[in-house]
């Protein structure tokens, strides 16, 4: 007789000490005896990282798409890349463009709501849903695809969800055309009218991915500025190191040292924003960067760590703000973001515009290289995911909600080959999209918003 002497840690084990949790990465110890590593990774549910980019894109507007700025010339997987979306060229294998959906559900309904398309088309991005114009507390929206995705397969995560951005106001009230500002500072609704606060401070976001439960930040006490999560669970760490295999050492020390590496990032950003003489955004919190490049190289940083761990399985990420007119000076772009959206449609400052579409799309090859590199199970977890892009906004020089820029990165598991771009018929609601997406993740829902049926991705 054959006897299986292989010990396991649970799947949820944690290293803790006061006022930490560290989720551990899956190790093969916490895989039972003759469980193969595929199957265990592949049983599990993907994760979900949801992105917006604001004031849609070049390639919306009529220049734009004769000329191919944002979507390719061909239906299909003999595509060639638009201008725009170049910089995803290495992650084709796992790449889905979808074109030509509308987002009507951001459209004035009524004539009061004239002019405030900018206000609306955030809380669309993810709900597919007409938002209530109000300056009040009595905001109304749909749930957003994340929550719906989080409240199925998020509830065993320690968070369900989280939420970041890159900047917010953070105001009540009206930002314009009787809009409740919330409308424009976040993209997840956990329900019509529970809209969730986007952090934007990576200081906060970090901690709160390791905080005891029930331990708000605010209530944490304070670490010395060279001092790290990982002080107080260093004999544990060191405990678990000793009863697992070789393998799961030089894992767990490869975690720890991610860890650190973005703690110490977060800290020489603060200690350099405590001694500017003046900063570029001098109203933001200490942990942000004044480089908007560095700050969302970050936030992805984040939420890979986030995903390694499961800390959660969702994300939604918003990575500006409709009407910022922040400058990208690493794009080679001069004029400001709001600004230079609003073309009249010129040719030259329609290129102007593309050029930064294609800088903000640059950005995601930093995520899905950090994902694809990040092992899960004996795959990784760009295959174990599923990470949508776009924004609710097609055209913003006539404030148009048509031919909506979209793609999704990621295999999802299994669910999407990767390789495609799909040309929608005119007309198809960008909910389609929404509801793929669901279908693919395995959450059995009829309708998103003004859904009318699948995209055959």
């Amino acid at each position: 007789m054959n006897f299986i002497a292989k010990k396991h840690i649970s799947r949820r084990a944690a290293l803790r000490s006061f006022g930490v949790t560290l989720a551990l990465p899956l190790l093969d110890s916490m895989v039972p005896a003759q469980t193969p590593l595929r199957q265990t990774a592949a049983s599990a549910p993907s994760r979900l990282a949801c992105i917006e980019m604001v004031h849609g894109a070049a390639g919306s507007t009529d220049e734009g798409a004769s000329k191919h700025y944002w979507s390719p010339a061909k239906d299909g997987a003999d595509f060639d890349f638009s201008y725009s979306l170049e910089p995803l060229a290495p992650f084709r294998d796992c790449l889905t463009i979808v074109s030509g959906t509308d987002a009507r559900q951001a459209d004035a309904f009524v004539p009061s709501e004239g002019g405030a398309d900018h206000f609306r088309s955030s809380a669309v991005f993810l709900t597919a849903t007409h938002p209530k114009q109000t300056a009040g507390p009595d905001v109304y929206n749909g749930i957003s695809i994340d929550q719906v995705y989080a409240q199925q397969f998020g509830q065993d995560t320690r968070l369900p969800s989280i939420q970041l951005s890159i900047e917010n106001i953070g105001l009540s009230g009206s930002c314009g055309y009787e809009y409740n500002c919330i409308y424009s500072d976040t993209i997840s609704w956990a329900s019509p009218t529970a809209p969730l606060a986007m952090t934007v401070n990576p200081r906060v976001a970090f901690e709160n991915l390791f905080a005891e439960a029930g331990s708000p930040a605010g209530q944490r006490a304070p670490r010395p500025a060279s001092g790290s999560i990982l002080d107080g669970i260093a004999p544990q760490a060191a405990r678990l190191q000793s009863r697992v295999g070789a393998g799961d050492r030089g894992r767990l020390h490869a975690w720890l040292e991610e860890i650190r590496g973005i703690e110490r990032r977060i800290q020489a950003i603060e200690r350099r924003n405590a001694t500017a003489g003046q900063r570029a955004l001098p109203a933001a919190p200490l942990g942000v960067p004044d480089s908007w490049e560095e700050h969302v190289k970050l936030m992805f940083d984040l939420q890979v760590l986030a995903f390694a761990a499961e800390v959660t399985r969702v994300s939604a990420f918003k990575m500006s703000r409709d009407t910022s007119n922040r400058v990208f000076p690493e794009s080679g772009v001069k004029d400001p973001f709001h600004t230079l959206s609003h073309h009249s449609g010129r040719p030259d400052l329609v290129a102007e515009f593309a050029k930064l579409n294609r800088y903000h799309v640059s950005l995601v090859p930093y995520f899905l290289g950090r994902l694809k590199n990040t092992p899960d199970g004996d795959g990784n977890l760009l295959e174990h995911s599923l990470v949508l892009y776009g924004s609710s906004m097609g055209d913003s020089n006539t404030h148009n909600h048509r031919r909506v820029p979209l793609f999704l990165a990621g295999h999802a598991g299994g669910q999407l080959k990767g390789n495609l771009h799909r040309v929608c018929k005119d007309g198809t609601p960008q909910a389609n999209a929404l509801l793929t997406v669901m279908h693919k993740l395995g959450v059995d829902i009829d309708h998103i918003g003004d859904s009318t049926g699948e995209i055959s991705i």
